[in-house]
């Protein structure tokens, strides 16, 4: 086939993903409305600063476009602030950031090059972990998910501090993976779009393996937004059955999450976030040694 014909071909399937992150965000859009009115007596009296949730969630998405994990950050922010009970956390670090990662991932698939196979399959794969996760996240005990979040917490400020250190590769070339590696690839986003449902974000996850792989660093972001804006509202509509996440934080994040990615896009474009991603690290792990010290407490009489 000809470059002309591969690149038309390329840019159909494009547009046909990017229609598919409209329609099936749109889905969880409509799931969460109709939640929401059946619970619009109950929704804002769920805990909570409206100003506060405000400007955390026009933060935590801006940088999150950066790719700093809005998981983590959530989880830092959200215990200490009593914002959620420990089981729905999991479910609110997905349903909130779903509208949020949408529009991430229509502002950076159509931007980046990118190979097709390689995107498709690892969408896929995230999408089958993200499917299976919540119906196990409903029957954990909280003792459980906490011991996920601080596992969660410990791998995100892990990842940040390696990359500081440059203990993983930095990255190649290549804009796609064949054969073995794309095997691997598409295995791993199985059980990172899992791992999503219990509170461990699969952002630094992706962007070390994509780095690992020899690809390059760019093609990083529509793998891990096009995976996440595909995976997370089907295992989000999962939670929303089950009510195990916070309706006013996703809503406040759906609204002000969404501006923040917005400003991060198209206004500020490149931030340096160096430092930001230091005192992220430190927060991180204060909050994953916080929990864990809470489990080595001795047990009331």
């Amino acid at each position: 086939m000809e470059a002309g014909g591969r690149e038309r071909m390329s840019m159909s399937v494009v547009n046909i993903i990017l229609i598919l992150v409209v329609l099936v965000n749109g889905a969880f859009a409509v799931s969460f409305i109709r939640d929401l009115m059946a619970h619009r007596g109950e929704t804002m009296k769920e805990p909570g600063n409206p100003f506060a949730m405000a400007v955390s969630s026009a933060v935590i998405f801006f940088l999150s476009t950066f790719g700093i994990s809005d998981f983590a950050i959530g989880t830092a922010l959200y215990r200490p602030l009593k914002w959620v009970e420990d089981k729905k956390l999991p479910g609110t670090l997905n349903t909130e950031c779903v509208i949020p990662v949408a529009v991430m991932a229509l502002a950076y698939i159509s931007s980046i090059k990118v190979d097709m196979l390689t995107l498709v399959l690892c969408i896929a794969g995230q999408v089958a972990g993200a499917y299976i996760g919540p119906r196990f996240v409903a029957k954990m005990n909280v003792d459980l998910i906490k011991k996920f979040i601080a596992a969660g917490l410990l791998v995100a400020a892990s990842m940040i501090l390696m990359n500081k250190f440059g203990v993983y590769p930095s990255g190649g070339e290549e804009t796609g993976l064949a054969g073995g590696k794309l095997a691997l690839m598409t295995i791993l986003s199985f059980v990172y779009g899992a791992l999503n449902n219990v509170g461990i974000g699969s952002y630094a996850l992706t962007m070390a393996t994509v780095y690992a792989m020899g690809m390059n660093p760019g093609v990083a972001f529509p793998i891990m937004m096009g995976g996440c804006t595909f995976s997370v509202p089907v295992g989000s509509m999962q939670f929303i059955k089950f009510d195990i996440y916070s309706r006013k934080i996703t809503l406040f994040t759906a609204i002000f999450g969404t501006m923040g990615v917005l400003v991060a896009a198209f206004i500020v474009k490149s931030v340096d976030v160096s430092v930001l991603q230091w005192i992220v690290a430190v927060v991180i792990l204060y909050s994953a040694l916080s929990i864990i010290a809470g489990f080595m407490k001795p047990a009331k009489q």
